[in-house]
């Protein structure tokens, strides 16, 4: 690619850093989650949400389980101000759940963002400047002193305006665009808002470390966080947070790494929205831990509801290959894909599994709230015999005989591909029964009257394109007394090569569902299905069902 050579690395590596955190291999608890959907997800919608979307976004992530909730920038306009208020006078805030703030270290902006909270029992106030080399050169034009005078000075106000305001606040300080800074600065920047603040265990100050542009590998913002834990003042009474934005593809990784060097919150977004390329995913985070045995403590029990709301709301849309949350990230169309998980689900079954251990399925989809028959075996023309059989067993009680389900996967892949579509469970069904199922012509069968001697005695009544006869013939089992009967009638020589036969336990009905395939004289296979409520009636159809698909196929 052309002109690769105008970029450079913006971001300042941690030297000899110890990388402690690359001896654990998974994160052993979930964070203090804090969403910021309202706000920085907010703001980056092409529409925002309208006041009554937001309080009923809101309601959606208390319902999800979020203890801290950024409402937005209340001294940034109207409609942000009047959503704080209508929260707080609304009582809509649970007691145990904080509202977040944004302010810049402005005395208006400070001064508003109080009034905002007039009432409110719990709150984060949120206080952020820019301390990148590329913002102080190029946009503040200021010496690193002089950003640290714009911190301490908001921070001072914060600390004034909160003690003249009734209510808990809880404070925050973000050195935004903290990737693109001098670890060294953003530590003695952090320290000295700490000094002012004077954390204790009882309130303790959070420092949120945005990666508002990805400009690295997550090892190095992982070094970075380190390097914070390393170096920040009162470290026992400060809680590290990590706000990764996605510009790289990188902010699930920026955000687990961070947390294995020592990080203690999470600020994002359900399904990553946000500036660029968005916010991290917390729904992915916090499935990535339920995976791994780790409870989230997020309620993610009902995916498809929460991206309904979502979707609806906020006009976005929730990709099919999302993780964990898209429509197709359970779907397998591969025939090999389909048979793993098919055998897997039956393994399951046998052994009674305690841990979950599907192939191709990193966790149960029903744990999210989507279903095996709808959302797990897809089926198109690249489908296989194993998950076609599977998805006739699992919606339909239909249990093919192995052979007869390859020979049936060809027939349903080859409709498929000359439709270019996938097929939906119930078409499969219909080409099923279309293809197999009581068969009734050419040949047709009428009755049969049993006697029990010298084996089963049978006398068939049956007719051929119209000619009707009643044959007799004997055998040792219903099914080939009727046969014999039959090839006499017809004067045709063939072998029943299988035979299985089973209830049909999915259904409102109580049929027996038979599989006869018989060989001909050619060694070539011709299967048939019966369904019928009486079992022998059942083999009888499929063994009718079996030579009319032959027939069919000499006047093809």
């Amino acid at each position: 690619m052309k002109n690769y050579q105008k970029y450079t690395r913006q971001y300042f590596d941690v030297q000899n850093p110890p990388m402690r955190w690359t001896q654990k291999t998974y994160i052993e608890k979930a964070p203090q989650w804090c969403s910021v959907d309202l706000r920085d997800g907010n703001q980056a919608l092409i529409i925002p949400m309208s006041l009554e979307e937001k309080l009923e976004f809101f309601k959606l992530l208390v319902k999800v389980g979020f203890k801290e909730i950024e409402v937005g920038f209340p001294a940034a306009s109207d409609t942000e101000y009047e959503f704080c208020r209508a929260l707080i006078e609304q009582n809509l805030i649970p007691d145990d759940v904080k509202i977040q703030v944004l302010t810049q270290s402005r005395e208006h902006i400070i001064a508003k963002t109080f009034e905002a909270l007039r009432g409110c029992k719990h709150a984060i106030v949120h206080l952020y400047n820019s301390t990148s080399l590329a913002q102080r050169e190029q946009v503040f034009r200021r010496s690193k002193e002089e950003i640290i005078e714009i911190a301490e000075f908001g921070a001072k106000l914060c600390k004034e305006y909160r003690e003249k305001t009734p209510g808990y606040f809880q404070f925050e300080y973000s050195p935004e665009s903290f990737t693109g800074t001098e670890p060294e600065f953003a530590a003695e920047i952090c320290n000295r808002v700490i000094d002012i603040w004077q954390p204790t265990p009882e309130d303790k100050v959070i420092i949120n470390l945005p990666v508002t542009v990805s400009h690295s590998m997550p090892h190095v913002y992982a070094n970075q966080v380190e390097y914070m834990c390393d170096h920040l003042n009162n470290r026992e009474n400060v809680l590290i947070s990590l706000h990764p934005h996605n510009d790289r593809g990188c902010a699930v990784a920026d955000s687990e790494m961070g947390l294995l060097a020592g990080a203690d919150r999470i600020e994002g977004t359900l399904f990553g929205n946000g500036e660029r390329t968005g916010n991290v995913d917390i729904v992915t985070l916090g499935m990535n831990m339920f995976s791994q045995g780790v409870d989230p403590e997020l309620d993610f029990t009902n995916l498809p509801a929460i991206t309904e709301v979502y979707e609806r709301v906020t006009r976005m849309h929730v990709y099919e290959r999302q993780p964990y949350s898209g429509q197709l990230v359970f779907a397998a169309f591969s025939g090999s894909h389909q048979d793993a998980i098919a055998k897997g689900m039956h393994w399951r079954e046998e052994k009674n599994c305690e841990h979950w251990t599907v192939p191709y399925l990193p966790i149960d989809p029903t744990d999210v709230g989507r279903v095996y028959e709808a959302d797990v075996i897809r089926i198109n023309s690249q489908s296989g015999k194993g998950g076609i059989g599977y998805l006739l067993e699992t919606q339909f009680g239909l249990d093919l005989p192995k052979a007869m389900r390859e020979e049936f996967g060809y027939i349903v892949k080859g409709i498929s591909d000359r439709g270019h579509r996938e097929l939906q469970p119930a078409e499969v069904h219909d080409i099923f029964r279309e293809t197999y199922v009581n068969i009734a012509s050419p040949l047709e069968y009428k009755e049969t009257h049993y006697v029990q001697k010298d084996g089963i005695q049978a006398l068939v009544t049956c007719a051929m394109n119209g000619e009707e006869q009643t044959v007799h013939a004997s055998g040792n089992g219903r099914l080939d007394a009727v046969s014999n009967a039959v090839k006499k009638f017809l004067n045709l020589e063939y072998t029943i090569k299988t035979y299985t036969e089973h209830a049909l336990t999915v259904s409102s009905k109580s049929d027996a569902v038979s599989y006869v395939g018989i060989e001909m004289p050619d060694g070539k296979v011709y299967w048939g299905v019966g369904q019928k409520q009486d079992i022998s009636d059942s083999s009888v159809y499929a063994l009718f069902s079996a030579l009319n698909r032959y027939f069919a196929s000499c006047n093809a």
